[in-house]
Formats: structure tokens, C-alpha cells, sequence
């Protein structure tokens, strides 16, 4: 019994002295659909003083694990992503603006939805084999590379659909599609029903149960994670969860919890996905604990564009509160997400952990977004940047420290060519304080001119259109826009009157 005790112990010994040698971490990326800023009990907005600031949403709603994990590392307050999802998650596969690899709109799996005036040579087919991808990039370090839940990277009919053509080795629930079928284990998560179409795959194990799909994607999760610590390499887990996207379908582990709320049955759904997202984090954390890896794992946690909580006008202050609009639209509660960056566990004597120290319970106020992700991760895994790979993302390893960096431009483009969506053709850029907003057609059901200016120190929920009253910023603004269009070759709506001649962003008189 000794000698089996002795064994035991120094396979322990051994296990951990070959963790501690790495030189390079692993690494999960827990990216949530449809999850805003404000979708959560973690209050990313602050004062002005920099202290976090709560709204009502913030109590509405209920991520301990968030908050663990938030308390770990550093939470970012101004950080965007595309306003719409296979934009976002192409951009954080090649560190990429949407306006140059131009997937600038989901990707519909079965027909191209350019829309009616958009631009024919946008990008529907996604990501193709043999392209420069993190995932493709890490397997070739020597990362194992894990796929599981949502893909959307590419049409049904074309490659980009299957994520083990994109460089990962694993793939579990990745498709063509943005959202499943159902969430429900008893519904066979879609197959066989009316939305067939969107049916998660790999999953037939759990088919006939009562096992919430975000419940059975953190199970294969766990496993996939004890296989990769058993090979003893580093691994690379995309964690894409299809919550907390349309259908809202209530997870039954919370609905009790919502129930005297006063919001409608979908707000209160929508808020049972959101608890169950958190309910798989906290599994994640504590699963890598249970492995002894917790100390050489860096978590990314992200949403994938602003909120689609089912609340209030999709341009109006509502699912977002305080910010203005929702998934889709050109304002802020379209394009800001949740970031949060911090080890599994953190201690500051740790190799690893000194390579990159993230300050606890921390805010980053400083603009960063998800094409940042890219540059960031392959430089912690020692990974060159593929040569003649154009990268329009920074390393955010300054910003993780809690640190200012001078040397990053505080601006984001944000290119959106299509319609029909919550706000149709238009471009926004963004930078220091000032946001300006193109449309290529004014609408005037909105009310939205060519032109929107806003001054997001002083009015950071968009309440005041400057473009009138501030013509010199306005003129200043939009050559900046169309200068950024312009470096990444953009493509463009078309005019309404001709199918060859693309309309360009043009400055004001």
C-alpha cells in the first residue's frame, strides 16, 4: 500500500514539474452570444471616478461566477466587438477588422444575405481552409485545439462551416448556423423538429433527457479538458456558447428565480440563459482546479456583440441601460461587450504568472477590442504572427497589467454594409472621445441624417447628435472614417439606382 502511495506521489511531483516548466500557458477563450455589458450582476460602467457603477440591470441579473472571476483579474469598461456575430468571431480567429477579411454580417447558412443594396463581394463564405486562423497558428506550437458549441464561421455548403478545417482538432456542436435549434434535451436540441436546420450536432447522447444544451456543452467541455491535461500539452478550449441567443427558451435549473420579477416571460428567459452561461463558467473554473491547471490557465471571457435581451426599442436606452441601442444597431449597446481577463488562479509566484501579472479585482478604461485577442494570445504562446498576415488588432499585455499603453490607438472602426438589421448600411469610428455614425441611405423612420456626431466623454449615452453644432469635429471625424475604409479595403453599398457603382462615405459641406 506504501509503494502505491509513493508511486502516486511521485507521478504527482512529476506531473507538476513538467507544468511548471512550461514556458508557454494554456488558454480558454469563453465567448457568450448576444451578451451586452450590462447583461450581467458585474458592473463594468463606472463613475466619475472610476469606481464601478451598478444599474438596475445589474441586479436583475446573476453571475457569481462572473463576479469570481471578475474579483481574479481585470474587467474591461470599454471594449468592443462587431455588432453582429460572424463578423466578431472572424475577427477574433485573425485579429482582423470586419471591414478587411469582410465578413461584415452573419453569415446566413443557406443563401447570401448581402441584402438588397449589399456589397456583392462581401465576404458570405466565411473562412476557408488554409488560411491564417489562432486556432490553425496554436496547433501548430503544439497546442491541442478544442472546439466546442457555436461556430458560424462559414456557410453550410462551404468549409468554413466544419471548425476542424480551420485549425482545430476537436470539434463538438460547431456549425453553420448562429442558433440552435432548441436548448432543450427532450427536443433533441432541434433535430426532427420544425427548426431542424439548426439542429446542434455531437450531442445524441444527451437526446431525450432534461439536459439544458448549456448543461450538456460544459459536460463534453470537461471531459475534453481532462482528455488534454492526460496528454500533458497545452491546449487551446474555444468555449463558444450558443446562449444566450434567440430562441428564448428558459433554462427550468433557474426559472424560479425570476419569476416575480415583473418582466415578460422571453426578459425572464433570456435571464435564466444568462445564468446558466455563469453556472458553466464557475463549472470551468472549478474543473481546472480539480486538474491542477488552474495556476497555467489564462481565461478570456467575452460576449460577442452588444445585448439582444428582449427589453425595450432596439435604438432606444432599454436592454442596455444606460447605453443606447442593442445588438445591430450603430450605437454603443450594439457593439459594447463584458471582457474580463484573469488566471484560473492567480499567484503571483508562478512562472507563467510573472510573465503576465493581472492585478486583482481591476478595471481597464482604457478602448481595446476583440481583434486584439489575436496578437495578444499568440504572443503569450510564443507564436510568430504568420508572415505577410496583415493583423489590425494589438497586444493587450500592458492593458492586462493594469497599465496605461500610450502606444495603441484609442479608436474602432465598425463597418456594417447590409441590411435589413436593427440599423441598415451604415459605418461608425470611434476615437478618443468622439464617435461618428455614416448612413449610406438616411432613414426617416429613425429620424438618423447622413451624418451623427456624439461626444462620448461628456455623453457617453449618446443623447446628443453634435453633427450639427460641431461642423469642424463632424469633417474631421469622417475623414478619419473614410481614411480607415479606405486602409482596409473596404467594400461598400450599392446604389439604389445602379448595380455597379458602390456609394462611398462622402465628408459634409
Amino acid at each position: 500500500m506504501r509503494s502505491i502511495w509513493l508511486l502516486c506521489l511521485s507521478l504527482t511531483c512529476y506531473a507538476g514539474t513538467v507544468q511548471a516548466a512550461r514556458t508557454t500557458p494554456n488558454i480558454v477563450v469563453f465567448l457568450v452570444d448576444d451578451m451586452g455589458v450590462m447583461d450581467t450582476s458585474v458592473p463594468f460602467l463606472t463613475d466619475a471616478s472610476g469606481k464601478p457603477r451598478r444599474f438596475p440591470l445589474n441586479d436583475y441579473y446573476r453571475t457569481p461566477a462572473m463576479e469570481r472571476l471578475a474579483a481574479r483579474g481585470i474587467r474591461f469598461n470599454n471594449f468592443s466587438a462587431m455588432s453582429v456575430c460572424s463578423p466578431t468571431r472572424v475577427s477574433l480567429m485573425t485579429g482582423q477588422n470586419a471591414a478587411r477579411h469582410r465578413v461584415t454580417n452573419w453569415i446566413n447558412p443557406d443563401q447570401n444575405n448581402a441584402g438588397p443594396l449589399g456589397p456583392p463581394e462581401w465576404n458570405w463564405e466565411g473562412l476557408r481552409p488554409g488560411e491564417v486562423t489562432l486556432a490553425r497558428v496554436l496547433k501548430a506550437r503544439g497546442y491541442q485545439t478544442i472546439h466546442i458549441g457555436k461556430g458560424h464561421w462559414g456557410p453550410r455548403a462551404f468549409p468554413g462551416a466544419e471548425p476542424l478545417n480551420l485549425g482545430f482538432e476537436i470539434n463538438v456542436a460547431g456549425g453553420s448556423f448562429g442558433a440552435p435549434g432548441s436548448y432543450y434535451g427532450e427536443q433533441n436540441y432541434g433535430l426532427g423538429g420544425k427548426r431542424a436546420h439548426h439542429a446542434v450536432p455531437h450531442l445524441e447522447k444527451y437526446h431525450g433527457t432534461s439536459t439544458f444544451l448549456t448543461e450538456a456543452l460544459t459536460l463534453e467541455a470537461k471531459a475534453l479538458l481532462e482528455r488534454a491535461v492526460a496528454a500533458d500539452k497545452p491546449f487551446f478550449l474555444h468555449f463558444a456558447h450558443y446562449a444566450v441567443h434567440a430562441p428564448f427558451e428558459a433554462d427550468p435549473r433557474f426559472t424560479a428565480n425570476y419569476a416575480n420579477s415583473g418582466k415578460s416571460k422571453q426578459a425572464q428567459a433570456f435571464a435564466t440563459l444568462i445564468e446558466g452561461m455563469d453556472r458553466s463558467l464557475g463549472e470551468v473554473l472549478d474543473h481546472l482546479e480539480k486538474l491542477n491547471v488552474a495556476e497555467e490557465t489564462l481565461i478570456f471571457f467575452l460576449g460577442d456583440n452588444g445585448s439582444d435581451a428582449p427589453l425595450g426599442h432596439q435604438h432606444e436606452v432599454a436592454c442596455a441601460t444606460p447605453l443606447r441601442g442593442k445588438k445591430g444597431a450603430h450605437y454603443e449597446g450594439g457593439m459594447r461587450v463584458p471582457f474580463i481577463a484573469a488566471w484560473g488562479r492567480p499567484n503571483a509566484k508562478h512562472p507563467l504568472q510573472q510573465r503576465l501579472p493581472i492585478p486583482a479585482n481591476a478595471i481597464q478604461p482604457q478602448m481595446a477590442s476583440v481583434c486584439d485577442l489575436f496578437p495578444t494570445i499568440l504572443h503569450l504562446a510564443d507564436a510568430p504572427i504568420p508572415e505577410g498576415h496583415r493583423v489590425d488588432g494589438y497586444r493587450l499585455n500592458t492593458l492586462l497589467q493594469g497599465q496605461p499603453d500610450s502606444t495603441r490607438p484609442e479608436a474602432f472602426l465598425m463597418h456594417y454594409p447590409h441590411a435589413p438589421h436593427r440599423s441598415d448600411y451604415w459605418t461608425s469610428y470611434r476615437e478618443g472621445p468622439w464617435k461618428v455614425i455614416y448612413h449610406y441611405f438616411p432613414s426617416p423612420a429613425s429620424g438618423d441624417s447622413h451624418y451623427q456626431l456624439f461626444h462620448l466623454g461628456n455623453d457617453p449615452y449618446e443623447q446628443n447628435d453634435l453633427a450639427a453644432t460641431h461642423p469642424v469635429d463632424l469633417r474631421r471625424m469622417m475623414q478619419s472614417l473614410i481614411d480607415q475604409l479606405q486602409a482596409h479595403g473596404a467594400v461598400y453599398p450599392r446604389a439604389e439606382d445602379s448595380r455597379e457603382t458602390s456609394l462611398q462615405p462622402v465628408l459634409p459641406p
